[in-house]
């Protein structure tokens, strides 16, 4: 049995692990990693402490599909619009920009965070939470996989999905030179690890993420925002004629959203959420201060923005140190194959752009990996059996 180790819990890690299930033999073991309390990474839907049923997407908000992408995609969005996790966007969003003729939005009745968890169901992998990966090592052919704490686990390939500066801080053999490297070029898009049997080594030092790959990997860049969650008690009133509102003349605050509203769940038993999204600067601005600092700032131009606001019975300041992509690995080729033998590969929004298609790209750049190199694990597998 192949051990698979995917760090991520977010979009490209859970549909990767889905997809792995569905396209790889039934006895590989995937197993999930996720430094976080729970899933979604970016797609995170937050709950109120008051009220479970009262939440907030605090992350992405909307699943746009262009006709492009809504041809290509058209499995994973029949999918999801079949178990009802997607649906058409029928609310007002003022302010929203349609830059082509076609475009579909849809919500997440359930939470954006429900198309997370749907993938991970799909897979069938063991999900760990609060694992935070620190180290990795080669050893015997394996990656030992180090967190904070806890021992450490040996696994037969590695799928590394976080935000690519979180890639470069991982300490271990990642950032140290190796004995012996293969004569095969671990860079090249798709590696097939059967051309690795009987291959010879050649006796010189190499580090695992070699220096153009390290460059590739040092030029991504994303924004950073924050985002605050106000949460209701059942009966509130927020009236507004929309659901949801980009702004376009405030230093601090970009975007608001009733959530409920916006997800068409309003309910009496049930009570309101509103979101708001910072704008790229004011993030910037702010991204080393205390999160409660910034709560207040956001607060206080919020009366500006929506004078006579209801006072929320809870709040949740979330900061987006790695909000969205604004620059992606040079040729956005979906993933990077860091080592061949044992496979180790990153993948995400770093390497194709930020939004669902994005992430199912990469995906599935990551499958067309671990097919290519079906005949090693196999090897592994039968070595081990």
């Amino acid at each position: 049995m192949s051990r698979v180790l995917i760090v991520g819990a977010g979009l490209t890690g859970s549909l990767c692990a889905c997809l792995l299930r569905r396209g790889m033999p039934s006895n590989t073991h995937i197993v999930v990693w996720d430094k976080a309390r729970g899933a979604g990474g970016r797609m995170a839907t937050s709950r109120s402490p008051k009220d479970p049923t009262c939440t907030a997407d605090l992350g992405a908000q909307f699943i746009t599909a262009t006709p492009y992408y809504s041809q290509k995609h058209q499995s994973f969005y029949e999918e999801l619009l079949a178990h009802s996790i997607l649906k058409p966007l029928t609310t007002p969003v003022e302010g929203m920009v349609i830059e082509e003729d076609g475009i579909r939005n849809f919500i997440t009745p359930r939470g954006i965070s429900s198309i997370v968890k749907h993938y991970l169901g799909e897979s069938g992998a063991e999900v760990f939470f609060n694992y935070h990966v620190t180290n990795i090592y080669l050893k015997d052919e394996k990656w030992e996989v180090c967190r904070k704490s806890g021992a450490p686990e040996q696994f037969d390939a590695v799928v590394l999905t976080m935000p690519v500066p979180q890639i470069l801080q991982l300490q271990g053999d990642l950032n140290k030179s190796n004995k012996t490297v293969s004569a095969i070029n671990p860079t090249a898009p798709i590696v097939r690890l059967c051309d690795f049997i009987g291959a010879k080594s050649l006796n010189r030092k190499a580090y695992v993420i070699d220096r153009t790959q390290r460059q590739k990997l040092e030029a991504v860049s994303y924004s950073s925002r924050y985002a605050l969650g106000l949460f209701y008690e059942a009966g509130t009133e927020i009236d507004g004629p929309w659901a949801a509102k980009y702004i376009t003349n405030n230093p601090c605050i970009r975007f608001i959203s009733i959530d409920n509203k916006k997800r068409n769940l309003e309910s009496a038993d049930t009570g309101p959420a509103v979101v708001v999204h910072t704008s790229i600067p004011f993030g910037l601005e702010h991204l080393e201060e205390g999160k409660e600092k910034v709560e207040l700032l956001i607060l206080e131009e919020l009366a500006r923005v929506l004078p006579g606001l209801p006072k929320p019975v809870s709040t949740k300041c979330q900061k987006w140190r790695y909000s969205q992509v604004t620059q992606a690995v040079s040729e956005s080729p979906g993933q990077m194959t860091i080592h061949a033998r044992p496979l180790l590969v990153c993948g995400g929004d770093g390497f194709t752009h930020s939004n669902f298609d994005g992430c199912t790209d990469s995906a599935l750049k990551i499958l067309d990996v671990f097919k290519s190199n079906l005949c090693f694990l196999t090897t592994l597998r039968d070595k081990q059996e």
